[in-house]
């Protein structure tokens, strides 16, 4: 039993425990002693003896929590004093009640904690709400873990002054129950009995909290055993506890009263004890009857609610009751705010459309509050506080139009934050007012008068601070530095920092008071500068500084949402093209704004505010940022403005209206704008003294004088001005420009520019201008411009001006000019000659009125002359001129002609022409007299084309045509004439058939299609030639009576291959006689058909026979020809027809007939003569004629018809044959006499059956779970034979069992050309069995063909992992930094046994850090540990050892990983909590830096320590906390070792102090000295604190924490002394802060230099390793270039293994099988050719088999094939018999200085093996032994010759080809290697070349090149940056800094009179000596620093600093870490 195993034998007499006998009756309590009884035998036969009971009788012992008390292990549970039941059965009602005692003596803590905190300290409120929330903070805890809803109620019962509090918790039990009365009793403290059976829950302390709810919304409220106590007695006097734990049938009950406690006290009693009444459902037998509701709550309520807890309160106070019934909404608004996030949920209490309340918005909870005013009043006044929406919080959440999430991180505890803008708008502040507030708070001005408007916000704090997701009323925190106010003015108004409302949310890693109504640690924790603050955007963080996007977002506040400007009038949308694209637009026009009281619109002039020089202007319009409709509030915009005065600026600019001076009136800027336009000059005065004026519009003679110009400037007032006004504008003086511009063709053109300047005597003058001589309009212009630019525009303003049109007009004419021309000019051809008339300047002139003009025209050699001279204006024209002359040739000739005009002063000018040949107008022919011609030859005449001058000339496009008249069929001839005009005629002879006598023939010459030109004749006298003229031709057959005359063109019929015989022929000339043949005429006669006919033969007359062709298509066209210049011909045709019939001619359209199908084609017949010509039947009777015989045909079937079209065919249809075998079938078929043959090919019929080509559907198909099948599932469409069918794209699916699944899915395919249809290799995954294969076709639309079944025997893999099992000591516990226990990890297979194949490199431990996040995922950062090395014997077991565990404590994860390239597996997460180790220091949360006191009366000046917090850690800073429970003994020591000490306040002995340690931690609060305390003035003293725990371990050595103070015997003194000592604390904070700065940077300095240097190591390595391979370094000095040439060797490395190369053609059987070595062939390549061509045949019988690695393995295979592949299994080798690899050559041995001829080898050596090198040469050494190779076999001879002689000679190999066997035979073809073509494949293949290996390691180093060119530009560029950043002046000012806050620090502790602080020298100059410098050459470098310093520790700890002013500035420049991990400067 665990009380009195616990106690001393003493106490055995003192121990016992209460029993209630409640089987059926209500027995009074009886106390049985348990002294001496160790087990539940003893125990219960002293029961029996006690209560008399019945040894027979059947009862149940149990505890009050229904726990069976039922063996030793569950007696052992029971303590002393405890209450116990004797019951039927556990689940039988109590038959009376119970009251069971407990013990509520208050906690320790008590007196600990005592005066830690004030009780309910009001702050001007009423605290009772705070107090209802203390019992609302329970029940939310015992809710935490509901179901469904949470019900939380509080009843008020005004006639009773009684409240009930009741919740649908999970109850409490008595153990529970009496853990809640006692006070101080913490959930950390609570010792909850572990529960026997399933009725009790875990307790509230060990359930589970989620720590990752959103805003720490966690019920986790309910801590400290204080707040309940407190709340109850604060409001009443007495509470009646009332509570039904879930699962439980009894109802607990407990009375606490202040009588009661009163009452004990006057008895002497003990105060802290009492009972527990347990009772049944509804029983209320015990309260008084004048009790109504709480009876009627016990008797109906409890009935129905399975889990309960209810408080009542009674005795409350008037002053309570009266404020709970008028204030109710004022603290049910309070109460709604404290639990706004729990009612509302993470987001609060928005506004919704719907006004009616739904369901809750997070986790159910409902808190309603019930009034009763009195008992009549049947129906309560109910408020909901989720209903109420005026909380402060809710006015917050509403009235907020922007929010800015961010989070807070504090060494590991998160702190959530949001601020919330609220606008100004239109004239008011939005900022929500708290109606409840009482506090009056009056706002002064800067000059200390009150003022009535208040900021937004006034003094209240920024933010209210949410424990656990509830209110902590008390603190409020005013703001940080990030969102303070700055100090210096920037863009955003400061008010806008009024109006910002926050708040704040936290978990319990920050303190509250037990009360929970301030926070005791979290303001101070907030404000140290290890606070690392982050904005929150759509739940990220953002890495840009909080303090920029705070100001960024509060300038965007103030912008979009303030609005204090009216702007009206609107006028619609514009585009601001001015501003950027992404600014242009949306933006509003408006046409005035309303502005504090003023009105300012369009067109008004105003005044603007801080611009140089003054900026006045009116008013165009006001524009404003954003899509707006009509009127609008907002707080600024744009003004745009014309710039005044417009007559000096002219200029539209935009300003802020901010600018705007809104006190200056418009009268006052008109005023001024007038007065400054009238200085501006106005006008120009001019005069002429000397006369010649020129008028306006005046029109003047060329070169007529304009006379001088005197120029006065004018201004408005009429004053002459040579300067502008105005003191900016007095160097500004004025010109005057004259400029006479003429209006010339080609646009204006200034020929007169002239400047004047005003001289002091005399104005501005202009002498006279005579040059004015071109026609035209001018302009005399007259402008007054700058001095400087000259520009004639001042202020957007043209300077005055005066222009004078005028026109210049043409003078008398004197000159003239030949015009232009329009040539060429011709001979004969009239052309116009223009001439211009000119006055003396060249302008032109009119004649004079009245006056006409004649030319002459004179010209030496040429006749010129013109019709008449016309006169037009300033021109005369010389109409139709024309010129007659010789020329030379088509070039022409050069003429001048002299025009004269007598009437002009000079009168006469030469015309310069070219005259060419004109057009042709006669034509002229020679000879001119008759001409002789014989027949048969051609004429001859010359022709030319001649011009009106006799000149010759071309006619273009024209041709001369002679035309003969005077006989029929007469020749023509033409020449054309378009270039030269002239030629010779020719063309065909004249040749006349048939003439008797001369003729006379008459030639006439025209030109075509110019009729201009007259006809010429000339005559032709024809004589005769005497010539053949005439053939005519005869043939006579046999049969024929006479000869028949053959004409030209005639058909003559002849059958195929016979000779047209019997051809004659006579020759006659033109006049008809017959010419005798002699061999002159015969010699002229040719034939076509025969190239040299016979003489003699055509001598008679005849000539020789015409053979017909041999087939009927073709046509012979036969030829005679006499070559006479007549040119005689006679042609005729000799058609061939077909003869007697000589052969058959069989033919099919396909020979190809299936398997039991007829011919799909027909047979035709065709019946030919001799020479294959078809002939021609007359009708079909002829098919009666033919027969068809052959082998198994069906004679019946055939049948014989004609064809429809062509009457030569015979069809024979219906050709089928019965069985047979496929091949050649042949036919014979007869006709008449005549016989021929049809040879068909039968093929496969159709589908009709299928089979698996690689499978035999007899046998199963063995395959491993996961594995692939080792050959492809391939079907064959087979006929009804069992042939083979072909048949393409029939579509074939696989039926398979359900349970088989084949990876991939198994789609439909079509088979291909050869009836293949190949659904690939699939892997089959599924369990172990047989299954079943079976293929379909679909052949048609109605016919599925079903394919055999093929079973597949699925096993499981002996070599694919399945499991991982993990075994340790799960008892075992975990240190950080110690040994972490051993773990066994076992890999099994597929088959359930031991992975073999696994390694311990496939095998690793994963180890990270356990938080919220999904436990069951791998993260991706963690840590990862290997196995120890396996021995041999433990295949698939891996063991994990001495791995030492993380030095941070807290919870892990571990999980094992097996990865082996292919699969994966992962075991179960393991869950292991790390404690720390064991003490070595005693730290503080927070510096309490060095206190100054004093020994006066007022309390505060003595206190050394108002709160601190001690905690012990480990050497790895870990707190720890278990059994860490004893006391922290303070005491006061010198450290310079004065006596005289100061004592304690309140302390016995005032020697030390001893507080309470628990759970390595301890507050020290309010140490304090005694008054009137002895002590030295001015020294400064030690708070030693030391551990006093017995169970820190001695070796441990803990140092006392050292807390100094300064000691002042002076009030006033002390209190300087304490502002000296506060500031020295602040200046070596911030000293160590700067050192921690400083030396963390030479840190960083030192490891980027030795990053440096490694990388540039490196890279020089690197860059000899690609010398070495022969790779020019010299252009590799980018990473561009290095790329560049990777891509270059990756392209030629591919080349190369692309390379076409010799490979082995076997087939590979289970390739990714790791127990199969795979085929011989396979195993070795052999670079040379005739060495693999004469090993693959030596080993031929070898090349197929296959290796495995065991017996097992080969079994499989043999019955795989059904025993057909040859195996060979690497375990069945003896292998001690092998040959050794590496021995000499047989001769060595015996003639060792022999050198035999040929490269003797061994055959061996010419393998190479890419893989499995020692299994390889195994298999082969076994296979060729000492088989040798060498060149020829004459060699091979010799050397067996010789070795022969001293031992036995292995096999020889020659390259050749010859194979001596070992017994010494040679020759026949069994020892001859054939060529490698009859190898068929079964060949070693040849290794890849060489080259790829070299750029494969080519390419590696280029790949470390680049990589190490990228780390030294990387580290390079960082070093610099660094570099930089510390000789900028921000680091160089934080130098100096540094330097002025020691030299504070030493003034100041000169004034303290303590010892003063070593200086240090900081500067750049001493950082630099302290980095070591790395030579350029190489030079040693310094080892790299691994850790230096933060910060100097105090007291075993880093400091904690608090920011001072002057410490702040060093956040602009903080060390921070990038993503790669390095460490960089942050620049501000």
């Amino acid at each position: 039993m665990a009380a009195h195993k616990a106690d001393g034998a003493s106490d055995e007499s003192d121990s016992f425990v209460f029993v209630y006998d409640r089987r059926d009756k209500d027995s009074p309590e009886v106390k049985v002693s348990i002294g001496g009884v160790s087990n539940f035998k003893t125990l219960k036969e002293r029961l029996i003896k006690k209560l008399s009971l019945k040894s027979n009788e059947k009862f149940v012992i149990a505890t009050t929590n229904r726990e069976e008390i039922k063996d030793d292990e569950s007696w052992g549970s029971v303590e002393k004093a405890d209450t116990l039941y004797i019951l039927r059965s556990l689940d039988q009602e109590l038959c009376a009640p119970v009251q069971e005692r407990v013990n509520y003596l208050p906690h320790y803590d008590t007196i600990v904690k005592g005066g830690m905190y004030e009780y309910y300290a009001s702050e001007g409120q009423n605290p009772l709400p705070y107090a209802f929330a203390e019992l609302i903070d329970n029940s939310l805890a015992a809710t935490r873990n509901n179901s469904g809803p949470r019900n939380i109620e509080i009843r008020l019962h005004f006639d009773e002054a009684t409240v009930y509090v009741i919740d649908n918790g999970k109850g409490m039990t008595s153990r529970q129950l009496n853990n809640w009365a006692i006070y101080r009793l913490s959930k950390f403290n609570r010792k909850e009995k572990r529960p026997l059976s399933g009725l009790d829950e875990i307790d509230e302390d060990e359930s589970f909290v989620d720590q990752n709810l959103p805003k720490s919304l966690n019920s986790d409220i309910s801590y400290f055993g204080v707040g309940g106590k407190q709340a109850i007695f604060f409001i009443g006097t007495s509470t009646r506890m009332i509570s039904r734990p879930q699962g439980s049938k009894d109802v607990n009950e407990l009375v606490i009263s202040k009588e009661e406690f009163e009452k004990k006290e006057r008895n002497n009693e003990d105060i802290y004890s009492g009972f527990i009444r347990k009772r049944k459902l509804g029983d209320a037998s015990h309260i008084p009857a004048e009790d109504e509701v709480l009876r009627q709550m016990i008797e109906v309520e409890e009935k129905i609610r399975e889990h309960f807890t209810v408080v009542v309160i009674q005795g409350i106070s008037k002053d309570h009751l009266q404020y709970l019934k008028d204030g109710i909404s004022e603290w049910t608004r309070q109460l709604s705010h404290i639990y706004h996030y729990y009612l509302h949920g993470p987001a609060g209490n928005v506004e919704s459309d719907n006004n009616s309340r739904g369901a809750s918005p997070f986790k159910n909870i409902d808190i309603e509050v019930k009034l009763w005013s009195s008992r009549s009043q049947e129906i309560p006044r109910t408020v909901n506080l989720r209903d109420i929406d005026d909380d402060m919080q809710t006015l917050f959440v509403r009235g907020a139009v922007s929010t800015f999430e961010f989070k807070a991180i504090i060494e590991g505890a998160k702190v959530e934050g949001v601020l919330r803008y609220h606008p100004f708008l239109y004239d008011r502040e939005t900022y929500p007012v708290d109606m409840y507030d009482r506090s009056e708070v009056t706002f002064e001005d800067e000059h200390g008068y009150a003022i009535s408007d208040t900021p937004a916000r006034g003094r209240r704090h920024i933010f209210e601070c949410f424990w656990n997701g509830r209110l902590i009323p008390y603190t409020t925190i005013d703001s940080f530095d990030w969102c303070s106010p700055p100090k210096k003015t920037k863009s955003i108004p400061s008010e806008c920092y009024n109006r910002v409302s926050g708040v704040l949310w936290t978990d319990d890693n920050f303190q509250v008071s037990t009360n929970k109504l301030t926070f005791i640690d979290l303001e101070i924790k907030l404000r140290d500068k290890l606070a690392a603050f982050t904005r929150v955007v759509n739940g990220q963080e953002r890495r840009t500084g909080i303090e920029k996007e705070f100001s960024n977002w509060l300038k965007e506040c103030h912008e979009l949402h303030d609005k204090s400007i009216h702007f009206t009038q609107y006028v619609g949308q514009v585009l601001r093209i001015d501003l950027p694209k992404h600014r242009q637009s949306p933006w509003s026009a408006y046409k005035q704004v309303d502005w504090d009281g003023k009105v300012f619109k369009q067109g008004q002039m105003v005044k603007i505010l801080r611009t140089n020089p003054q900026l006045l202007g009116s008013i165009s319009r006001i524009l404003l940022y954003g899509d707006h409709q009509g009127d609008v509030y907002a707080t600024g915009g744009d003004l745009e403005i014309f710039q005044e005065p417009r007559s000096i600026y002219s200029e539209l600019k935009i300003v802020p209206l901010s600018k705007l001076d809104r006190t200056t009136s418009p009268h006052n800027v008109r005023k001024f704008i007038e007065e400054e336009e009238a200085k501006l000059p106005s006008s120009l005065q001019i005069t002429w003294p000397e006369g010649n004026k020129v008028t306006k519009n005046e029109k003047r003679k060329t070169g007529e004088t304009i006379g001088d110009i005197r120029v006065e400037i004018l201004n408005k007032k009429g004053d002459c001005v040579s300067k502008l006004p105005g003191k900016d504008n007095a160097s500004k003086k004025l010109l005057v420009e004259l400029k006479v511009i003429w209006a010339s063709p080609d646009g204006p053109q200034t020929l007169v520019s002239h400047i004047s300047q005003h001289g002091k005597t005399w104005p501005y003058w202009f002498r006279k201008m005579e040059n004015i001589k071109n026609l035209g309009s001018y302009t005399l212009q007259l402008q007054a411009v700058l001095n400087e630019s000259g520009e004639n525009m001042f202020a957007g303003k043209q300077l005055p001006c005066e222009k004078i049109n005028f026109q210049v007009v043409e003078g008398e004419a004197e000159t003239f000019s030949v015009g232009v021309l329009d040539g060429p000019f011709k001979v004969g051809v009239p052309f116009n000659i223009p001439l211009d008339l000119h006055d003396s300047f060249g302008n032109p002139a009119r004649a004079p009125a009245g006056q006409e003009f004649h030319p002459k025209l004179e010209a030496s050699g040429l006749e010129v002359k013109y019709s008449l001279a016309v006169m037009r204006g300033h021109i005369v024209t010389l109409k139709d001129v024309v010129a007659k002359g010789q020329v030379q040739g088509n070039s022409g000739k050069n003429y001048n002609v002299s025009i004269t005009i007598p009437q002009l002063k000079q009168s006469t000018q030469v015309l310069k022409m070219r005259l060419l040949p004109g057009p042709a107008s006669m034509l002229y022919v020679s000879p001119e007299e008759e001409q002789m011609v014989v027949n048969g030859f051609s004429p001859n005449f010359k022709i030319q084309l001649q011009d009106a001058a006799g000149n010759p000339t071309g006619l273009e496009g024209r041709s001369v045509v002679c035309k003969l008249v005077g006989a029929p069929n007469l020749p023509s001839y033409s020449m054309e004439c378009s270039s030269t005009g002239s030629g010779t005629l020719v063309g065909d002879p004249i040749l006349l058939k048939k003439m008797k006598s001369e003729l006379l023939l008459t030639a006439k010459f025209d030109v075509q299609g110019n009729k201009l030109i007259k006809t010429i004749e000339r005559k032709i006298r024809l004589m005769p030639s005497g010539k053949a003229c005439e053939l005519k031709l005869y043939y006579q057959e046999a049969d024929m009576s006479k000869p028949e005359r053959i004409t030209n063109g005639m058909e003559i019929t002849k059958p195929a291959g016979e000779t047209l015989q019997g051809l004659t022929f006579t020759l006659y000339d033109e006049a008809e006689q017959e010419i005798k043949l002699d061999e002159k005429v015969v010699s002229k006669i040719k034939l076509n058909w025969l190239a040299k006919p016979p003489k003699d033969l055509l001598l008679k007359g005849q000539m020789p026979g015409v053979k017909a062709t041999n087939t009927v298509q073709e046509v012979k066209y036969c030829q005679v020809t006499v070559s006479e210049s007549s040119g005689i011909e006679l042609g005729f045709v000799l058609k061939t027809v077909t003869g007697e019939p000589k052969s058959l001619n069989c033919t099919t359209g396909s020979n190809l007939i299936k398997y039991g199908q007829p011919l799909s084609s027909e047979i035709h017949v065709i019946v030919r003569d001799k020479y294959g010509n078809d002939i021609q039947h007359d009708s079909d009777s002829v098919c009666k004629d033919l027969k068809i015989t052959g082998d198994g045909l069906k004679a019946d079937r055939c049948k014989v018809v004609m064809h429809e079209k062509n009457m030569k065919i015979m069809v024979i249809k219906g050709v089928v044959f019965e069985g047979g075998t496929l091949g050649r079938k042949e036919l014979q078929i007869t006709w008449r006499n005549l016989k021929d043959y049809v040879r068909l090919e039968m093929v496969a019929g159709p589908p009709a059956k299928m089979k698996f080509i690689h499978y035999n559907t007899d046998q199963e198909v063995l395959v491993y779970n996961e594995s692939k099948l080792t050959k492809p599932l391939a079907i064959q469409l087979l006929d009804e034979g069992d042939n083979i069918c072909t048949t393409p794209d029939v579509r074939l699916q696989l039926a398979r069992d359900v349970k088989l699944k084949l990876i991939p899915t198994v789609q439909p395919i079509k088979t291909n050309k050869d009836g293949i249809g190949d659904f690939g290799i699939f892997t089959v995954s599924c369990g172990r069995g047989v299954y079943e294969l079976q293929p379909k076709a679909f052949i048609s639309a109605g016919f599925v063909l079903s394919g055999p079944k093929l079973k597949i025997s699925v096993q499981p893999d002996p070599t694919r992992p399945s499991s991982l099992d993990v075994s340790y000591n799960t008892k075992a516990t975990y240190t950080a930094g110690e040994i972490m226990p051993e773990y066994t990890v076992k890999i099994y297979a597929d088959d359930e046994s031991l992975l073999a194949s696994a390694k311990p490199s496939h095998v690793s431990l994963k180890l990270w850090k356990s938080d919220d996040a999904d436990a069951t995922n791998l993260p991706s950062r963690t840590l990862s540990y290997s196995p120890e090395t396996t021995r041999k014997s433990e295949t698939g077991i891996f063991h994990f050892k001495n791995i030492t565990a993380p030095e941070e404590s807290g919870s892990y994860n571990v999980m094992f990983v097996y990865y082996d390239g292919k699969h994966q597996l992962f075991s179960n997460v393991i869950h292991i909590k790390i404690d720390p180790s064991a003490p070595v220091q005693l730290v503080s949360q927070d510096n309490p830096g060095t206190a100054t006191v004093s020994n006066t009366k007022n309390y505060a000046t003595r206190c050394i320590v108002r709160n601190l917090k001690l905690e012990l850690r480990d050497k790895y800073k870990n707190h720890v906390t278990k059994g860490m429970n004893g006391a922290i003994v303070l005491e006061i020591a010198s450290a310079t070792g004065e006596k005289e000490l100061p004592v304690f306040n309140n302390s016995a002995k005032n020697s030390t102090i001893s507080v309470t340690l628990a759970g390595g931690t301890s507050f020290i609060q309010n140490i304090a000295l005694q008054e009137n305390s002895p002590g030295k003035d001015g020294t400064e003293y030690q708070l030693k604190c030391t551990v006093n725990c017995t169970n820190v371990p001695k070796s441990s050595n803990i140092q006392p924490y050292i807390i100094p103070f300064l000691f002042y015997d002076d009030a006033k003194k002390q209190s300087e002394m304490a502002e000296l000592s506060k500031e020295r604390d602040n200046l070596q904070n911030a000293i160590r802060t700067y050192k921690s700065l400083f030396e963390t940077t030479e840190q960083l300095i030192e490891e980027l230099k030795i990053s440096v240097k490694e990388a540039k190591s490196e890279e020089s390595k690197i860059r000899d390793e690609l010398r070495k391979q022969k790779i020019s370094v010299t252009s590799l000095t980018s990473v561009e270039s290095v790329e560049k040439l990777i891509k270059d060797f990756n392209e030629r490395k591919d080349q190369e293994l692309n390379r076409k190369r010799r490979v082995c053609a076997l087939p590979k059987i289970m390739a990714n099988d790791p127990e199969v070595l795979g085929k011989i062939g396979h195993l070795a390549h052999i670079a040379d050719d005739d060495a693999a061509r004469v090993l693959s045949w030596h080993m031929s019988s070898d090349m197929d088999c296959v290796v495995t690695m065991s017996t097992k393995k080969a079994k499989e295979i043999y019955n795989q094939t059904s025993g057909r592949q040859q195996v060979l299994p690497l375990d069945s080798i003896f292998k001690k018999s092998l040959t050794e690899w590496n021995k000499p050559l047989p001769h060595i041995k015996y003639k060792p200085n022999w050198r035999p001829a040929g490269n003797l080898m061994f055959a061996r050596n010419l393998l190479a093996f890419w893989q499995n090198e020692d299994k390889c040469r195994t298999v082969f050494s076994m296979l060729l032994g000492d088989t040798l190779w060498i060149d020829t076999l004459d060699q091979a001879n010799e050397y067996r010759r010789e070795l022969v002689k001293y031992t036995n000679c292995p096999t020889i190999l020659t390259r050749e080809g010859d194979r001596i066997r070992s017994n010494g035979k040679f020759g026949g073809l069994m020892n001859k290697a054939p060529p490698v073509e009859k190898l068929r494949g079964a060949v070693f293949g040849a290794p890849v070349p060489d080259t790829y290996h070299q750029f494969c390691s080519n390419i590696d180093v280029l790949q470390n090149l680049k990589s190490a060119l990228v780390a030294h530009k990387t580290a390079e560029t960082e070093l610099k940056e660094q570099m930089e950043t510390i000789r900028a002046p921000e680091m160089q000012a934080k130098y100096e800094e540094c330097r002025e806050v020691e030299k504070q620090l030493k003034d100041l502790e000169k004034k303290l009179g303590v010892t003063a602080t070593p200086l240090r020298d900081l500067s750049v100059s001493r950082l630099s000596k302290r980095t070591p410098e790395r030579d350029e050459d190489g030079g040693p470098a310094s080892k790299r620093m691994r850790a230096s310093p933060a910060m100097t520790e105090v007291n075993g700890n880093n400091s904690i600093l608090t920011p001072t002013r002057t410490s702040r500035r060093i956040a602009a420049m903080t060390p921070t870490a990038d993503n790669d991990g390095r460490k960089r400067l942050k620049k501000s």
